[in-house]
């Protein structure tokens, strides 16, 4: 009898991409799921006669094999078996066949070839069929990466637009930002991501065989999103100089950065900071297919020595010694979680995990973080894998703040232990409002059972021999401290401060506000007020210093009295960097008794809005106008529009802004034409050089044209 040959296959794209929820991908290839049943039509050479099947092999990587799960010889077959490659004959008239295929829950992911042979021809070679894309399936019950919600589902796999917040704890602003894991060449661009890393490099064989892992795929990208190590995607800059690169504020999502990497051989992208790594990471889980979210933290511990505990050293103004205080507490910090099972760690710490690709410390000799259960870290299990002691800083380490004197001596002073990790944010499911998660991460500050699960923390950080006796950890510039310290609360103050703003702090304008010192004593106190104020980076870091002044102050018994401060343009002007914060001090001497030291984070609000002249249709145009402000008193020109949407415009736009006299404020008309249905994010930036960014963004919900 003849052999069979395969003269023609159809991959049946429309029926299986909507099926597999993977119609948005625009590569060639048919891209399916884990675990779920593909179609295909082969058109044979002769039709198959009744004793004969059709052997269908995939493979996927360098040096494919059976024993490594890269390689699957299979054949059709009335058995559906789940945890192995299958094929199932569904229909056949004369010389073609339609078959059905579906790959393990745990098959390895990535780019396969296909190949087919009838069983009756052993000795004749495969016919090649071609590729396709295999990713992780979250609607499958039996992939790790299942998630039960199908609005989160489309939330966290299928949007490709999102919001990440930013700013302070008393003042978060929304920023959008364009995942675009569905624009043309990611998913390819993701997956070469994968090839790049160092551990593909190594022993590919092996890499790629580890690739039905979300643990190992997650824990890839994560050091991958970062050029440290390994020529990854994005090179960091904290330091506000962006020469020969981007501004991390410049970036409004991660298509233009994946694009930039790819096309450039592999070079890292110039700059990013830590929303710039977190947006890129949900755009890559995302396109492979696990559930992937964007969250920040305000308020964010970065525990250098990992005694759980943030030990700020500052002088007697409430200034930052920069040179004593090796550990930090940025304003905010912006990680990933995904949800997936952990096989490793057991059931009970399946769900959200912590990712994070903002390179701070290095895990297993790699600048890396995660993933780290969500519930361990709520419940105080730092001792699991991966990074727990560091996460659990970052949301939950008593933050202690030491004077340090001309003599080198250093006393406590008073200060808010439940300062780290507050309002804890991401973008809700299916709208724009933002969704306090704090409660996952930890039981309410300064409850009994967040004392208890720090305590726990601490003894499985420090091992059990440790606690209750005086554990000398090392501290910067070799000064010791003795565990005991940073769990005995200081002595509560006689005094009280607060900073408050007596008119809203906007760009250009004079700051007004004003300290309140009130006296909780009945013995009239006198207190030396130093004040200082600073421009900052968001990680707090001081860039220069923009107040200092000091004060006498007698308060009577529980008496209050307000300090007015005020800080005008020309003083924060020079020094004010993109990220537009202030940071103000006030370190209170009472006289002979205790100290306090007050802060206050200040973030400079600016002006944009954006509105739709019309119905928003695929393929019809429509107007879109933008109102701006100067918000200096001075006239500023050279201003321009930085615009850009997936789904709506075909490549960014640039818009030139007339110029405007002080405070003026002028409207700009341009049309977009939206190629893509369903709710869609425009981005819009003023861009000057007489000011930071001013970034806005709105939500169009696109009609499908009758």
């Amino acid at each position: 009898m003849a052999g069979i040959r395969v003269i023609d296959v159809d991959w049946q794209r429309s029926k299986n991409s909507a099926a597999h929820h993977t119609q948005e991908y625009p590569c060639p290839e048919l891209v399916v799921r884990r675990n779920q049943m593909f179609t295909l039509t082969l058109e044979l050479s002769r039709a198959l006669d009744s004793e004969e099947a059709l052997v269908f092999t995939v493979e996927t990587g360098p040096q494919a094999s059976e024993a490594m799960s890269t390689k699957a010889v299979f054949q059709t077959a009335e058995l559906e078996v789940s945890d192995t490659w299958i094929a199932v004959k569904e229909a056949q008239a004369e010389n073609t066949v339609t078959v059905c295929l579906a790959s393990p829950p745990n098959a390895v992911i990535g780019r396969y070839l296909l190949n087919a042979r009838s069983s009756s021809r052993r000795k004749h070679s495969d016919h090649k069929l071609g590729e396709f894309v295999l990713l992780f399936n979250p609607w499958c019950p039996e992939d790790d990466v299942f998630l039960a919600s199908e609005e989160e589902r489309q939330e966290y796999v299928l949007n490709d637009s999102g919001i990440i917040f930013r700013g302070v704890e008393k003042h978060i602003r929304a920023q959008g930002w364009n995942y675009g894991q569905f624009d043309e060449d990611i998913l390819n661009i993701c997956l070469s991501i994968l090839d790049r890393s160092p551990s593909h490099q190594d022993d590919p064989a092996t890499d790629v065989s580890r690739r039905h892992d979300p643990i190992y795929i997650t824990r890839v990208i994560s050091a991958m999103v970062n050029s440290n190590n390994d020529r990854g995607v994005v090179q960091g800059q904290w330091q506000g100089k962006y020469g020969g690169g981007t501004s991390p504020l410049h970036w409004r999502g991660s298509v233009d950065i994946l694009r930039k990497w790819f096309k450039g051989r592999f070079k890292p992208v110039k700059y990013g900071q830590c929303w710039v790594f977190a947006g890129v990471m949900c755009t890559v889980l995302r396109c492979l297919g696990i559930a992937t979210r964007v969250v920040s933290n305000f308020n964010s511990a970065h525990d250098t020595d990992r005694n759980l505990s943030v030990d700020k050293y500052v002088d007697s103004f409430g200034r930052t010694l920069e040179d004593l205080t090796e550990d930090s507490m940025w304003n905010f910090h912006v990680w990933n979680e995904s949800w997936f099972a952990r096989q490793d760690l057991g059931p009970s710490y399946n769900g959200w995990q912590v990712l994070d690709a903002t390179p701070q410390e290095e895990s297993e000799g790699v600048f890396r973080c995660g993933p780290a259960s969500v519930t361990a870290i709520r419940e105080g299990d730092v001792h699991l894998a991966h990074d727990g002691p560091f996460v659990f800083a970052e949301v939950n380490a008593d933050y202690i703040t030491w004077l340090w004197n001309e003599d080198q001596s250093r006393e406590r002073v008073y200060s808010d232990t439940k300062k780290i990790g507050r309002c804890i944010s991401t973008k809700a499911v299916g709208s724009d409002t933002r969704l306090d998660i704090t409660g996952l991460y930890k039981y309410p500050e300064g409850s009994r059972k967040e004392r208890q699960v720090y305590s726990k923390a601490v003894r499985k950080l420090f091992g059990v021999e440790a606690w209750g006796r005086k554990t000398r950890l090392r501290r910067a510039g070799g000064h010791g401290l003795w565990r005991d310290d940073l769990l005995e609360p200081a002595a509560k103050p006689s005094i009280t401060g607060k900073f408050k703003l007596l008119a809203p702090p906007v760009l250009g304008h004079n700051l007004k506000l004003a300290l309140y010192l009130a006296n909780l004593t009945t013995q009239v106190q006198r207190v030396r007020v130093n004040l200082s104020g600073a421009t900052i980076l968001y990680t707090r870091r001081p860039v220069a210093e923009i107040l200092h002044e000091s004060h006498m102050v007698r308060l009577g018994p529980e008496e209050e009295k307000r300090i007015p401060i005020a800080i005008s343009y020309s003083q924060y002007k020079k020094d004010l960097t993109e990220d537009k914060k202030i940071l103000l001090a006030a370190m209170c001497h009472v006289i002979k008794g205790e100290k306090l030291l007050v802060e206050k984070d200040i973030t400079l609000e600016d002006f944009i809005t954006i509105k739709v002249l019309g119905p928003a249709t695929v393929g019809v145009a429509v107007l879109v106008q933008v109102m701006v402000a100067n918000p200096l008193f001075e006239r500023v020109q050279d201003c321009k529009l930085m615009v850009e949407g997936s789904g709506l415009l075909q490549e960014q736009l640039s818009i030139d802004v007339p110029s405007l006299g002080p405070q003026e404020k002028t409207s700009v008309q341009f049309s977009i034409t939206p190629s893509k249905s369903g709710p869609r994010q425009l981005q819009v930036d003023f861009i000057s050089p007489h000011f930071p960014d001013v970034k806005g963004f709105m939500i169009i919900d696109v009609a499908i044209a009758k």
